[in-house]
């Protein structure tokens, strides 16, 4: 760590412990150095939620590592929302629709609000309801709680595997937990021209980018090898927490 400080310019340097704005800073500057984070918006985005209003008291919420959220649920370690957030860039422009499934503690469903602005909607989707209530309790305390409160982001209690139709189609669709196989009802949620990153898989599982052709047609590319909590029932996640 001191070797990755001493890189830094001494305006980073002095943010390193400067409180939570500056962990946070250092995190996606971190993020940069390593060549996750390459674009502009992306890393503007990243400074502008801080990470550390979205995970539970006591976690550390600015290691590169996945933190439980409980309910045997996680949020997904700082570079892996990096890497997401870069595939999906192009497609949360400005007006443009994206749904979170499996959003957890609301982190990058309020990094899709910021990005997609007022005049667009990010909606996240989550089946355990102390989850959500957690993750609108987050977004109140940060960054994107005016749009919460304005109705252009929003969270609800659903099977995340079902999506959200009543505002398909969506640009983008992201999905924070493996599925054994794409889910058809996400499939069909996604606009002609809109892009879905999904882990799938069981023991093995693979981050694939699905890009849906203006003509209907989808393809599929695998892009990393991953490893996510599985996205499945209510019953079952709970059943071994």
């Amino acid at each position: 760590m001191e070797v990755l400080r001493s890189l830094l310019p001494p305006s980073l340097r002095r943010l390193w412990t400067s409180g939570s704005h500056g962990k946070n800073k250092e995190l996606v500057e971190r993020l940069q150095l390593y060549g996750i984070i390459k674009s502009k918006k992306v890393a503007e985005v990243m400074e502008a939620i801080d990470r550390g209003v979205f995970v539970p008291p006591g976690s550390a919420p600015y290691v590169d590592s996945p933190v439980p959220i409980g309910y045997n649920a996680t949020i997904s370690a700082p570079h892996m929302h990096a890497a997401c957030l870069e595939l999906l860039e192009e497609h949360l422009q400005p007006g443009m629709k994206a749904l979170d499934v499996g959003s957890g503690t609301g982190y990058l469903t309020a990094c899709f609000a910021m990005m997609v602005g007022p005049q667009g909607r990010a909606v996240g989707v989550e089946h355990i309801p102390e989850l959500v209530d957690f993750s609108i309790n987050n977004i109140k305390n940060s960054a994107a709680s005016t749009l919460l409160k304005e109705g252009s982001l929003s969270v609800h209690v659903t099977d995340g595997r079902l999506g959200w139709p009543d505002l398909a189609p969506y640009d983008v669709i992201h999905v924070g937990a493996a599925a054994p196989e794409i889910p058809q009802p996400l499939i069909d949620q996604l606009k002609p021209g809109g892009r879905m990153v999904i882990p799938v898989g069981t023991i093995f599982q693979d981050l694939q980018v699905v890009d849906k052709k203006m003509d209907g047609s989808v393809s599929i590319r695998s892009e990393t090898p991953v490893r996510y909590v599985p996205l499945t029932s209510k019953a079952a996640q709970l059943h071994n927490n």
